[in-house]
């Protein structure tokens, strides 16, 4: 097979891959806006002060559909700490936020199939509350003082939005959160603000990560065989622990993990070893994990990383044995469903997709040449 070919078949398999998943995404990333647009800024803090165990299953339960990615969720969950919420809370919120969310729900239906569509979240949900309720028991909060978020990174929601820096994901944490906006009133105005973060901000955040999940996802299905999986990543625990070495100190969001995930189950990984790529991925990373030390303490973020882990295996073991007693198949249902041939509107939704993840890179383009023209 000639070089040729072989990109020919990648960019076919990407196609192919973006063609099955685009009019999810962008019907996640709509979701995604009116959640934006109609909930206020300040309601989660409301709900999630002191060390009850009320707010930690309120922080677990609203991080689910809330749309920030892992350095997006950062600035948020400093804003909780100043706020008064307890360690337990902002830890939950933490991880349900980026394991999850409306785009990578819808993503995950388009990918993989409804036992794993529902298994996502309620696992991001059970994680959350575990970790929360463990750092509530082993790392107490020693006052009730308002505790300073430290700079960098970990920077609380006026420092980001005074400054716009920009985390380790590429992300601008000010435009992921807009704390500093103006309260927006009016239906039409509420819909408006929220479709233009998400279409906007949010996925100018995510879009290059998405695309580069994508391209993982259609190398492996060109270049990795299902015996190749069988052979060295087989059931058990093993391909699970594999899963968690990769996906720790890697920086990949929700939504650009499921496609990743989907192209290993379709080679053969077992539903449990994705799962734990698709909790483990997105709520560590290495800048993740700095601000949970500096901002809770080192304490919880052992307890951090440790649950998660420890929670990932088990919710993994339990989802392979859930396929078994079902008798379901990842690679069967997503080969069953792919028979059929992408309409026009999926055609249309890959196009617009595309236009609005290209959108920021070309307005950066025009203002370079136009700025280069004026001197």
């Amino acid at each position: 097979m000639t070089t040729i070919e072989i990109c020919m078949k990648i960019v076919a398999a990407f196609w192919d891959i973006l063609l099955e998943s685009s009019v999810f995404i962008l019907f996640g990333f709509f979701v995604a806006g009116l959640l934006k647009g109609y909930i206020p800024n300040d309601f989660i803090e409301k709900h999630l002060g002191g060390r009850r165990k009320a707010g930690i299953f309120k922080a677990s339960l609203f991080g689910i559909p809330i749309p920030l990615c892992s350095c997006g969720v950062i600035p948020a969950a400093a804003g909780l700490r100043q706020q008064k919420a307890g360690k337990g809370a902002v830890t939950s919120f933490m991880i349900s936020t980026p394991e999850t969310g409306m785009d990578s729900i819808a993503v995950t239906y388009a990918l993989l199939d409804p036992v794993m569509t529902l298994a996502r979240p309620l696992a991001a949900f059970f994680t959350a509350m575990v970790t929360g309720l463990l750092v509530n028991v082993f790392d107490r909060d020693q006052s009730q003082q308002t505790q300073q978020a430290p700079p960098g990174p970990g920077a609380t929601p006026s420092f980001v939005a005074t400054t716009g820096r920009q985390s380790a994901c590429g992300c601008k944490e000010a435009g992921c959160l807009s704390h500093a906006r103006k309260p927006v009133t009016g239906i039409w105005s509420k819909l408006q603000q929220g479709m233009a973060f998400s279409f906007g901000n949010l996925l100018g955040d995510i879009g290059p990560w998405l695309f580069f999940g994508i391209g993982l996802a259609a190398l492996i299905t060109v270049f990795v065989s299902p015996s190749f999986i069988h052979s060295y990543l087989g059931s058990g625990i093993v391909p699970m622990l594999v899963m968690i070495a990769i996906a720790t100190p890697l920086y990949v969001c929700a939504t650009a993990s499921t496609p990743i995930a989907a192209a290993l189950a379709l080679k053969g990984l077992s539903p449990g070893a994705a799962l734990v790529f698709l909790l483990a991925g997105p709520a560590t990373n290495v800048a993740t994990l700095t601000v949970v030390a500096r901002l809770l303490g080192r304490k919880a973020a052992v307890i951090y990383v440790s649950s998660i882990v420890v929670c990932s295996l088990v919710l993994g073991m339990a989802v392979n044995w859930l396929y078994v007693v079902l008798g379901l198949s990842v690679a069967d249902w997503v080969h069953t469903e792919h028979h059929h041939v992408h309409g026009f509107l999926y055609t249309i939704a890959a196009v617009v997709l595309l236009l609005l993840i290209a959108r920021p890179w070309a307005v950066r383009q025009y203002r370079r040449m136009m700025a280069v023209c004026v001197s």
